[in-house]
C-alpha cells in the first residue's frame, strides 16, 4: 500500500505543480502581453463644409449656418478586441451644446486604428439667446469644441472584462472670412 500512495502524491504534487504553472502564466499574460492599453483618440482634421453667416446690424442679430467635418481616427493598441457601445459626437459654443451626431456601437480589433468620418451641423436656434455670438462674429473667429466619448469593454484572456472610457476634446476656432479652421488644441483622457 505504501508503494501505490507514493506514487498518488506524486501524480497529486505533478498535477498541482502543472496547475500552478498554468495560473501563474496566466497571470503574467494577463498584466504584460495582454495588459489593457489605452486606446487613442485622434482627431486628425476639422474642415469647414459649409459657413453661411449674415448680420443684421439694425437689430443686433446673426443668422447663422455651420457644418463641420471632422475625421477622427481611434486606434486599439490591445492585444484583444476594444467593443463601444452607443455614442454621440458633440459640437459646443462657449460650453453650450449646439449640435450631436451619434455614434453606432461598433469593434475596434485589437491593433486596429478605425477611422470616423463625422458630420456636426450647428443648432442655430440655440445660438440666438448667446449674447458673445454677435460680438464673435464680428471679429472674424467663431471659437468651437468638439467632443467624443467612447464606452466599452477589452476582454482579457476571454473571462478578463477591463471597462474603458476614451474622449478627445478639441477646441478649435473657425476664421469666418476665408471659411478655415485655425488653431486647433485637443485634449486626450482614457480611463480604465
Amino acid at each position: 500500500m505504501k508503494a501505490g500512495s507514493g506514487k498518488g502524491r506524486k501524480v497529486c504534487v505533478t498535477v498541482t505543480g502543472v496547475v500552478i504553472a498554468i495560473v501563474l502564466l496566466i497571470v503574467i499574460l494577463a498584466l504584460t502581453v495582454f495588459k489593457a492599453k489605452h486606446p487613442v483618440n485622434t482627431v486628425d482634421s476639422v474642415k469647414l463644409d459649409d459657413l453661411h453667416v449674415s448680420l443684421d446690424i439694425a437689430k443686433l442679430s446673426v443668422d447663422l449656418n455651420v457644418t463641420l467635418d471632422v475625421d477622427l481616427s481611434v486606434k486599439n493598441p490591445n492585444k484583444v478586441g476594444f467593443k463601444y457601445s452607443d455614442s454621440t459626437a458633440e459640437l459646443n459654443y462657449r460650453g453650450q451644446l449646439i449640435g450631436e451626431v451619434p455614434l453606432s456601437a461598433g469593434e475596434i480589433s485589437a491593433g486596429e486604428t478605425k477611422g470616423f468620418n463625422l458630420t456636426l451641423t450647428i443648432m442655430a436656434n440655440r445660438l440666438l439667446s448667446n449674447s458673445q455670438l454677435y460680438s464673435d462674429i464680428t471679429s472674424g473667429t467663431l471659437p468651437l469644441n468638439t467632443f467624443v466619448r467612447l464606452s466599452g469593454k477589452v476582454s482579457i484572456l476571454g473571462f478578463i472584462k477591463v471597462h474603458v472610457v476614451t474622449s478627445t476634446s478639441c477646441d478649435i476656432a473657425v476664421n469666418i472670412s476665408n471659411r478655415t479652421v485655425g488653431n486647433q488644441e485637443c485634449q486626450y483622457k482614457t480611463k480604465l
